[in-house]
């Protein structure tokens, strides 16, 4: 039976994913009485349909590859017949037992979830269709996390086809395909590429930029592109995908290349070219928009309506689950009455292909496009002792520093990557010097060895340096 309930809060959240559920917590740590709406399940894209259940994949490719390459650690094993049972629960395991800890947090942060779709009438009124019908919420403050979805894009024919896949939709494939079209070679498209082929995948990425990835350093992009190559990834850039058809057994993709039409035959394709910002439900509010229809916030997280925050990837900038949790932090901190900011100079980013590459702060190109005359540490990894016993050898360490040494930036390409980023993010936000990294001592055998020897080439202490 349909009813309405109107239900009165300091803060109401839209929104339950990484920025949504953390300025929840937040606001309620701070003395808030606070409501949670979600239309889905808690958690967000990241940990339902993205980072996640995607990483959990990526680990079970990266046993594959170990398995394959078990003979170059003197193990004799028989791998002719290993294969992926995609249809395993391991992903959803891993999904759901995140999820019941975050419904843990909510309740003992004596937070209210109400699962529905929220739609805002007001700066502190919402409309929230629950299966038991309408309710009305009223709040004090409101933060908006509405996140984003991937894009589908009307530029290329038949890209809304039944059967082509985007990112959440490759999540739940259970059959390793023979052979897979990627359309972006960006962050998502490179680690699904990676993921299928370490698989067994015949893997085409087709990008329209001149490089993969290309939002990171450029000789990181031409390394990881070469890696990739290595693991018979093929790798097409500077091409424009203008048609994909369906087949009687896949489906065929018609790109331009070079002025000349090509097509590309394969049983399936996923949809890789960006994402789309979730802003439907906040149209009553009157917000000012920029570019990609992102919600405009000032330093504080407060947008151009008083009372109304907002955070996580409905901002637009990166869309990265753990820039996510520190914008709602900072979000719910300020609808509390605090004035605090987030060091942008600071934020790291990673790829989990094999090996993986992570990156914070400035490149060398963008140092130089400020006018910085930047000073530049490199170190490969195949001259450290800890990445040979582990059988990798691939990648190296970039550190970017001014004139003054003082570290602006880094670039990791190679075992551990995602891990040891956060030595130079650290870096980064307390404006250390390459010569303080020098003079750390790291330990031995150890991958972030790699940072101290490229750290002391800008400081004219590296040791190792051939």
């Amino acid at each position: 039976m349909t009813h309405t309930s109107e239900i009165t809060y300091d803060v109401a959240v839209l929104g339950g994913g990484p920025a949504g559920y953390v300025a929840a917590i937040r606001a309620s740590q701070m003395g808030a009485r606070v409501v949670l709406i979600e239309k889905q399940a808690l958690g967000g894209v990241c940990m339902n349909a993205g980072c996640i259940p995607a990483k959990a994949l990526l680990r079970t490719s990266e046993l594959i590859s170990s398995a394959k390459g078990a003979k170059e650690f003197g193990v004799e094993s028989r791998v002719e017949n290993i294969r992926w049972d995609m249809a395993g629960l391991r992903k959803d395991r891993i999904v759901k037992n995140l999820r019941i800890g975050i419904e843990q947090l909510m309740k003992g942060n004596q937070i209210d979830v109400i699962y529905g779709r929220g739609t805002v009438r007001s700066a502190h009124t919402l409309e929230v269709e629950t299966t038991d019908g309408k309710r009305i919420v009223s709040c004090g403050k409101l933060i908006l996390a509405t996140g984003s979805k991937p894009m589908i894009p009307s530029f290329i024919k038949g890209a809304d086809l039944d059967g082509v896949l985007t990112s959440t939709d490759m999540l739940e494939i259970t059959k390793v395909p023979e052979t897979l079209a990627v359309i972006g070679g960006g962050v998502i498209g490179v680690e699904f590429a990676a993921m299928f082929a370490a698989a067994g995948t015949k893997v085409t990425v087709l990008e329209l930029k001149d490089r993969i990835v290309s939002t990171e350093d450029y000789e990181v992009a031409a390394e990881l592109a070469k890696i990739l190559k290595r693991q018979g990834i093929v790798i097409k850039t500077s091409v424009k995908v203008k048609e994909i058809r369906k087949e009687s057994d896949g489906f065929t993709v018609v790109y331009e290349d070079k002025g000349k039409d090509q097509e590309l035959a394969c049983e399936n394709v996923l949809l890789s070219i960006g994402r789309e910002l979730e802003t439907e439900a906040v149209g009553a509010l009157g917000l000012e928009m920029a570019e990609g229809g992102r919600i405009v916030v000032d330093e504080y997280m407060q947008t151009s309506v008083p009372d109304v925050y907002a955070a996580g990837d409905v901002t637009g900038g990166k869309l990265l689950a753990h820039l996510a949790f520190m914008e709602g932090r900072i979000a719910a901190e300020n609808a509390m009455g605090m004035k605090n900011t987030l060091n942008y100079r600071a934020v790291p980013a990673c790829i989990y292909t094999s090996p993986e590459s992570a990156s914070v702060g400035m490149t060398e190109e963008e140092a130089e496009r400020k006018g910085i005359h930047p000073q530049v540490g490199k170190f490969y990894m195949r001259h450290n002792g800890r990445v040979l016993t582990l059988g990798e050898r691939e990648g190296f360490v970039k550190v970017v520093a001014d004139e003054k040494g003082v570290i602006l930036g880094g670039q990791i390409l190679g075992a551990d990557a995602s891990e040891m980023i956060s030595e130079l993010t650290l870096a980064v936000t307390v404006g250390a010097t390459a010569e303080m990294l020098a003079d750390m001592i790291h330990p031995h055998p150890s991958v972030s060895e790699a940072v101290w020897e490229a750290c002391g080439e800008i400081a004219g202490k590296a040791i190792h340096k051939i």
